[in-house]
């Protein structure tokens, strides 16, 4: 039988999708060509707001009408936080969280003795084991993304998220260890090691993000390691120290923000103010050569005022971030925001939005000027329909490279150009060229 996995929301997601789809290859089962006919499909859902709510739904209905004869299940976060919500679905045939992915196969082989729809959520419990659940390659990618760390302590008051994940647990450094001896030896350049709140990782089992980080550069053929979304307060200058020494680790660090005003960081139940924030931005920059800092942001948030909004501007500003994911407060059901007064109404929302987006374009386009004229290392990761290729350099600044040049390798590129959201570049002669083939 044939399987196709589809994936919404975070990197977690994509890693958790991975390790399922090399767990039904080794059940036997075929894993379809995205896109094409299977006879399950697997959707991996997303809850951080309404949207991704959306996204599921349409999804699963979407599934079961253009293939009404396959079995459409539906697994992850928006289930295991509103199992309700979820089962109410029914062209979902199976309907589970994300806590037990190994028992989808055994789901899968209850429906087809009964034919029965089944509906089977299991809760986190305080305590739990990380799940073990390795991988031996990323499909379609040139990097891979490592999953260390699952579940969240934080409960910021806006987020659904720890209901959905459950608390901190962490992947023991042994497994760690052979999962990346697997990545290594599968020929990849870059590993990605991300969590749900990857700062916290080590924090249950006497261990730190640094030793994960470490671990991970310590293998010879891996050249990058990169780090997931961090959360700002937990990165202390220690940390920094640290983190600074390990000569394979990228140059980017994503640290959420969500709001430049501290007020609103005070409602959001966030743990640092705008100034210790850019303290440790400012810490990073002095630490990191070509140091690029990228964040969330949220506008709208309930009771956030017009003088709030334009706070929030300031400080994004002042910071002067590389990248800047903007989106507007999602209520979710079940959290304190969500009954806090008032609710900011969604064309207000919308338009906040816009502006803080045009204020992080302009920061964005100052940025990448600034590259037109240095050499950089990029690491290739596609070709374009022209024949050109595409990569990241190590602060992941986005480059297309004039002419052809091997997916997977890591080349040396002289910047030229700067477009909307991305750098131009020419591939350096032979002479000059340091490029491993993958």
């Amino acid at each position: 039988m044939t399987v196709s996995f589809y994936t919404l929301g975070c990197k977690v997601n994509q890693y958790e999708s991975q390790a399922m789809a090399e767990l039904f290859a080794a059940a036997g089962y075929e894993l379809a060509v995205t896109g094409g006919e299977a006879d399950i499909y697997v959707i991996n859902s997303c809850t951080v707001t309404a949207e991704s709510d959306r996204k599921t739904r349409q999804a699963v209905r979407r599934f079961k009408r253009l293939h009404p004869r396959s079995v459409v299940v539906l697994a992850g976060c928006m289930p295991q936080a509103y199992s309700e919500t979820a089962g109410d679905l029914p062209e979902a045939d199976i309907v589970t969280g994300n806590k037990d992915h190994a028992g989808i196969l055994k789901l899968l082989e209850g429906y087809f003795a009964c034919g029965e729809r089944t509906v089977r959520v299991l809760p986190h419990q305080s305590g739990e084991p990380f799940e073990s659940a390795g991988i031996t390659g990323f499909s379609e990618r040139t990097r891979a993304v490592v999953k260390i760390e699952d579940g969240c302590d934080r409960f910021c008051s806006y987020c659904i998220i720890p209901y959905a994940r459950g608390r901190v647990r962490s992947k023991p450094l042994s497994e760690l260890k052979a999962e990346l001896g697997r990545l290594e030896a599968a020929g990849f350049a870059e590993i990605v090691l991300v969590g749900i709140n990857l700062s916290a990782y080590g924090s249950d089992t006497g261990h730190s993000l640094f030793d994960a980080a470490a671990l991970a550069c310590s293998f010879e053929d891996i050249q990058r390691v990169r780090l997931g979304s961090l959360e700002p307060d937990l990165m202390t200058g220690e940390t920094v120290t640290s983190l600074r020494s390990l000569t394979k680790l990228c140059p980017h660090f994503h640290l959420s923000l969500q709001s430049g005003c501290d007020k609103t960081l005070r409602d959001m139940n966030r743990h640092y103010t705008t100034a210790q924030y850019k303290a440790l931005c400012d810490t990073l920059r002095g630490a990191f050569q070509d140091c690029s800092i990228t964040t969330d942001i949220m506008v709208g948030f309930p009771g956030e005022s017009e003088e709030d909004f334009l706070e929030s501007i300031e400080s994004v500003r002042k910071i002067g971030f590389e990248k800047v994911h903007v989106f507007p407060y999602s209520p979710r059901p079940g959290t304190k925001a969500a009954s806090m007064k008032p609710q900011i109404p969604k064309a207000v929302k919308e338009e906040r939005a816009r502006r803080m987006t045009a204020a992080a374009q302009e920061i964005r386009t100052s940025f990448l000027e600034k590259q037109i004229g240095k050499t950089l290392e990029v690491l290739v990761e596609e070709h374009s329909a022209g024949g050109n290729a595409r990569g990241y350099t190590p602060n992941y600044t986005p480059v297309q490279i004039t002419g052809e040049a091997p997916v997977g390798g890591v080349c040396r590129v002289k910047i030229t150009g700067a477009e909307e959201d991305w750098c131009v570049g020419e591939r350096l002669p032979l002479s000059h060229l340091r490029c491993q083939l993958p």
